[in-house]
């Protein structure tokens, strides 16, 4: 089996964070989106064998395709490199990786992280995993017939029609199938909205009589923007809690309190401070006479004097001063 993972988008609502790497690779709990994505989806696959992870980049740079390539084959499997070069929709994406899809593959969207049922139901042709939602004009969904099995995909209703929103996580049994059915709306120009779009190879697919069955989804999680990043960071804190993989080694501790559930990386300096609870603080950070709650914190940055919450500051920044929420990029100062 295959995953293929899109993620050409460089994640705009997430600025600034997003001006020196793309979204997926923003760490949650002290791990890359993507990483985590694609770790949660080896794990709950049973028997079946990943042998290849294709990632579908924009122009990112020569270092990130190594770090995908190293994610892949800490799990056993191939890294592949495919790009996007223009934004131009879901099934135009899924397509730049047209080579991998010549097994069971499963699609996922990498800006997004789940708990989920993730047993593959062997009688279906493919499971898509759904979420209700308070506001489905603004996603996918799926709608059902009287078996459970779902029978309908619409882009974005204008009009209710359901409230399962497709998360963006698939699974397909035959992925030549779909790649034809992908390559057959990109040759024939097939656009809703001025992009080309998955749910119009799903559609297709149904009429050809394939069975969709929908994935049942505990936990979904976005990373959309700020806040939400935030809050994403924290519920993936919980879920970790106790487990070794939320401490560094070489964390020093003068007159501090950790509040679990926290990740604290590795060469962590905490003086007079009180960490927690919900907190990420990447590799080297120094926080002094402060205070931190439920925020995330990247590399090499120096936090001092301050009562934080709720904010994002990227690596190499330093903030030193009166503000109680921020969001701060890379290589920035606030004092």
């Amino acid at each position: 089996m295959k995953i293929i993972v899109p993620m050409a988008g460089r994640g705009s609502r997430l600025r600034p964070h997003t001006l020196t790497v793309p979204k997926p690779l923003i760490p949650i709990a002290g791990k890359p989106i993507v990483q985590r994505l694609v770790e949660d989806i080896v794990s709950v696959c049973g028997d079946k064998k990943v042998d290849e992870i294709a990632f579908i980049i924009g122009d990112f740079g020569d270092q990130v395709e190594a770090d995908l390539k190293k994610v892949a084959e800490n799990l056993g499997a191939k890294g592949s490199i495919y790009y996007q070069d223009k934004p131009l929709g879901t099934a135009h994406a899924i397509h730049c990786a047209a080579d991998s899809m010549d097994d069971e593959i499963v699609v996922a969207f990498a800006d997004t992280l789940f708990r989920a049922d993730f047993t593959l139901d062997t009688d279906a042709d493919s499971v898509i995993w759904v979420k209700q939602v308070d506001n489905p004009s603004a996603y996918g969904v799926v709608q059902f017939d009287e078996d459970g099995r779902i029978n309908n995909f619409v882009e974005k209703p204008k009009e209710f029609v359901s409230d399962s929103a497709i998360i963006g996580i698939y699974y397909f049994k035959d992925g030549p199938g779909l790649r034809k059915e992908l390559k057959y709306i990109l040759d024939n120009n097939i656009l809703d909205n001025g992009e080309y779009q998955l749910t119009d190879a799903l559609s297709a697919l149904l009429k050809q009589g394939k069975v969709f069955r929908p994935g049942t989804v505990s936990d979904w999680m976005d990373c959309g923007n700020k806040a939400i990043t935030v809050e994403t960071n924290s519920k993936m804190l919980g879920y970790l809690e106790g487990k070794p993989e939320l401490r560094g080694e070489n964390i020093t501790l003068e007159n501090s309190e950790i509040i679990e559930p926290c990740y604290i990386g590795s060469n962590v300096v905490l003086k007079n401070a009180k960490i927690g609870p919900n907190v990420s603080l990447g590799d080297n950070c120094v926080v002094e006479d402060a205070t931190i709650e439920g925020s995330l914190v990247q590399t090499n940055s120096t936090i001092s004097n301050i009562n934080l919450k709720d904010s994002m500051i990227g690596n190499h920044a330093h903030v030193d001063g009166r503000w109680t929420s921020v969001s701060l990029g890379d290589y920035s100062r606030m004092d």
